[in-house]
C-alpha cells in the first residue's frame, strides 16, 4: 500500500459515514421528521448492521440504492 492511500478500513468508514448522512437526509425529506427522528430510524434499521459489515461491502452501493433497501425492510416504517 502506498503511503498516501487510505487503508481499506478508512475507505469503508468514510463511505459508510457518507451513506448514513445521505440516508438521514432522505428520511427527513420523505417524512418531514426531525434530524433526530431520522437518525433514529436509520440507526435502528436492519440495514445498519449490514452496512457496517466491511466484508459485505454494502457501503460501496449508492445511498439512493441503500435507501430503497432500507425502505423495503419490514421493520422500517416511514411515518
Amino acid at each position: 500500500m502506498k503511503e498516501n492511500q487510505p487503508s481499506h478500513h478508512q475507505t469503508a468508514t468514510y463511505l459508510t459515514n457518507y451513506a448514513l448522512s445521505e440516508l438521514v437526509k432522505y428520511v427527513m425529506e420523505d417524512t418531514g421528521c426531525s434530524i433526530e427522528e431520522a437518525m433514529e430510524q436509520v440507526y435502528n434499521s436492519p440495514l445498519m448492521t449490514a452496512l457496517q459489515d466491511e466484508e459485505g461491502e454494502l457501503y460501496v452501493q449508492s445511498p439512493a440504492y441503500l435507501y430503497e433497501l432500507m425502505k423495503g425492510c419490514q421493520t422500517f416504517i416511514l411515518s
